[in-house]
This record gives C-alpha cells, sequence and structure tokens, in this order.
C-alpha cells in the first residue's frame, strides 16, 4: 500500500499528496475486510519501511502489552509447580474450572519456558507430544514441488499445495517447468475448488517469492509464509507425501507403463489422489484425508471476478512525455493526463495485446497497443509437449 508513497524521489509536498490520498480511500484487509487507515499511521508505516524494510513493519511483541493478568500467571506457575507432569493444557483446564477463564495453552507454555517450568525434576527434557497442526482445513497449506519422471524426453515437475489439518491434496498439477506461472495454474484451481486459506507456507525457490504469487496472494487475503533458509521447519507433512507419491504412485508408472504427455500423467495422478489417497486412513491423523476434512462442508469459494483479478499480473512503468509506455519490447499509449506519472500496468500473462492502466488503485482505461513484437510474458512459456528431437548431422553413411 505505501510502496509508492515511500519513494525516495518524491518531495514532500509530494508524498504529502499521495498519503491524502490513502487516507481517503478504503483498503482490502489482510481477511478481506474493507479498512481505513489515518495519514498519521501510513507516515510512521513509511517512516520504518525506510528505516528497516518490510521487517520494520512488523510490530515487535515488546511493545505489546501481556493481557494475561499477573495472578492468574502465579496461579498457573503454582499449579505446575505442584505437580511437575501437567502440562499447559491441564493447567488451563484447572483455572478454567477454578475461576472460569483461562489464559491460552500457548500462552502457558511460552510463560512456563521462560521460567524454565518445561525441564523435568530430574533434569531430563519433556517429552516431544508432536509437530505443529493446524487446527482446521484451509487454516495452513503447504506448497511444494516435486521432481518426478521424464515424459515425452522431458522431466516432469509436481506443483502441490497440501492442508495441513486434514492432509487433504487440495492442488497438484504435473508441469514441465518449475515457474510461476505453473504454480499459479495449481493454486488457482485449489483456490477454485477448495476455497482460500488463510495462510500457505512454501519455501523460498524462485517461483514461490515472485512478487506475481505475492499479489495474488494479497488480491485473496492469503498470508504468504517463508520458511528460513537452511531451517525448513514445518515442511515435514508435504515431504511424507512426495515420499508417498514416490513408493505408491510413481513405482507403478515405472513399471512398463508408457507416458507420452502430461495429460495422461495428470489423469492417472489424480485417478489416484482421488480414489486411494485421499480414502485412505493416515498413519498420523487416524483418519482419511477427505473424511477429515468433510467437516469444513462446503468451502466459500471467491468470485469469479477476484478469482480473475487475483491470478492477473501487473508492472509499474512511468509515463513518458509522449504519453506512451513501455513493457518488455512493447509500446502501448495511454491517456495524456498520466504523462510523468507511475502507473500500474495489469494484464493476463499471456495476452500482452489487453493492458488495463490503473492509477492509485483507479482505473484509467484500457492502453492501446502501438507497437508489439511481444504477444506472451517471457515468463509465460508454454508446455513443450512434443519430445526433443535429435540433431540432423547431414552424414548419409550408406
Amino acid at each position: 500500500m505505501i510502496r509508492e508513497a515511500a519513494d525516495r524521489g518524491l518531495t514532500t509536498r509530494q508524498r504529502g499528496r499521495l498519503v491524502r490520498a490513502l487516507a481517503e480511500r478504503e483498503h482490502t484487509g489482510p481477511f478481506g475486510a474493507a479498512v481505513r487507515v489515518s495519514r498519521h499511521t501510513i507516515d510512521r508505516w513509511i517512516r520504518d519501511w525506510r528505516r528497516g524494510g518490510f521487517d520494520a513493519l512488523v510490530p515487535s511483541p515488546r511493545l505489546v502489552s501481556p493481557r494475561t493478568p499477573a495472578d492468574v500467571l502465579e496461579l498457573a506457575v503454582a499449579l505446575k509447580k505442584e505437580v511437575p507432569a501437567r502440562t499447559a493444557a491441564q493447567v488451563a483446564a484447572i483455572l478454567r474450572a477454578h475461576g472460569g477463564w483461562a489464559p491460552d495453552e500457548r500462552t502457558l507454555q511460552r510463560h512456563f519456558a521462560r521460567l524454565e517450568l518445561t525441564t523435568r525434576p530430574g533434569g531430563q527434557p519433556p517429552t516431544v507430544f508432536g509437530r505443529f497442526e493446524a487446527d482446521a482445513p484451509n487454516v495452513r497449506w503447504t506448497g511444494d514441488a516435486l521432481h518426478g519422471p521424464t515424459v515425452g524426453g522431458r522431466k516432469a515437475i509436481l506443483f502441490a499445495f497440501l492442508d495441513d489439518h486434514s492432509r487433504l491434496l487440495v492442488a497438484g498439477r504435473w508441469a514441465r517447468r518449475e515457474d510461476t506461472v505453473r504454480l499459479e495454474a495449481a493454486l488457482h484451481a485449489a483456490v477454485a475448488s477448495r476455497g482460500v486459506p488463510q495462510s500457505i507456507y512454501v519455501d523460498n525457490g524462485s517461483a514461490y517469492v515472485d512478487r506475481q504469487l505475492l499479489r495474488a496472494c494479497a488480491s485473496l487475503g492469503i498470508r504468504l509464509i517463508h520458511s528460513r533458509p537452511g531451517q525448513p521447519e514445518g515442511r515435514g507433512k508435504i515431504e511424507r507425501f512426495f515420499r508417498t507419491v514416490r513408493e505408491q504412485f510413481l513405482v507403478e508408472i515405472g513399471s512398463g507403463r508408457e507416458l507420452d504427455d502430461m495429460i495422461a500423467l495428470n489423469t492417472l495422478f489424480t485417478a489416484w489422489v482421488e480414489t486411494v489417497y485421499h480414502r485412505r486412513t493416515h498413519s498420523e491423523t487416524g483418519e482419511a484425508p477427505l473424511e477429515r476434512w468433510q467437516p469444513v462442508g462446503t468451502p466459500a469459494l471467491p468470485s469469479p471476478q477476484l478469482l480473475r483479478e487475483a491470478f492477473l499480473w501487473s508492472e509499474w512503468r512511468t509515463v513518458t512525455k509522449t504519453a506512451t509506455v513501455g513493457l518488455h519490447g512493447n509500446h502501448y499509449e495511454v491517456d495524456a493526463a498520466l504523462v510523468g506519472r507511475k502507473i500500474e500496468l495489469v494484464f493476463d500473462p499471456f495476452d500482452l495485446t489487453a493492458l488495463e492502466v490503473r492509477w492509485h488503485g483507479r482505473s484509467m482505461g484500457k492502453a492501446i497497443p502501438h507497437k508489439i513484437g511481444r504477444h506472451v510474458h517471457h515468463k509465460a512459456r508454454p508446455d513443450d509437449t512434443t519430445p526433443p528431437q535429435p540433431a540432423v548431422t547431414g552424414i548419409d553413411y550408406l
């Protein structure tokens, strides 16, 4: 929201106009609700961003006043010391029964950890009771890519998104390239059929840090979380799923079944997921993924208009004195009133002949193609469905 207003090249007067315009408009919050932001807050965000980048915009937990009364925490500590084997959940249950209210279990766990009450009296570390798991379907999806078999002379790559709570495969699509286009195609299908998750958790591969994916998530109100480099916590579930794919699906594909195109591979994979994986009891949850997903009922699906908007791409350009802009070798004419202004070009990456012009979030009409040399974005190359042909030497031995 503050990206344009934070431009260091702006004068104080120019920045003031942008900030006032931002404060007067409604914005879509992270959960889809309309929100307004005051000028004071926007100015503070700009100062914080200039000082420390995006990380400086994240509120420091030290600035948050504790919401749990001190006497409640003291009683919780006394209960824990009284019987060290009591878990945070058990202490919370006792507090709730005693006083009618208790803090969150995680709050108690953190408080006990600070006081070193998670160590048993004998000095041994506490038993690990399990990994993180989302409380309900569509709270978190984990995404990753698996390099699979050679199909039609080229390596096939599976883009997958796994629901953390149910282990349901919300998206699974084989492609030939590991890029943003193929990743977004899988995510688009997942959101259209399974609803919008609260967050998605991915690694730091180039496809997952692309700003077009960030735009899609922001439009849908999805929190995009990247694992820390070298410390991929929380990715064990999808890695376990990939092992299942290798051991139960790919092993059968490689046992004499010939595949020469991606359509056949995707058809077989979808059939295996829907008839085998989704219906088989999961070893960790004790339920089949489809059965564990069912309590969510029919998820709230995004409207077709929102879905289309989310997966359009956009780039920023400054309008020249001749009221033109360039985009990857193409040239377009725009409204002369936009000369010298920084505008957003919104487009389908597979059709660069149709660009919508936006300024400060408002549509300013379509850009008129002036010189088109590239019809498709260079990142949106289609899958090559034909196997590579061997080079012809021109030597006729006979």
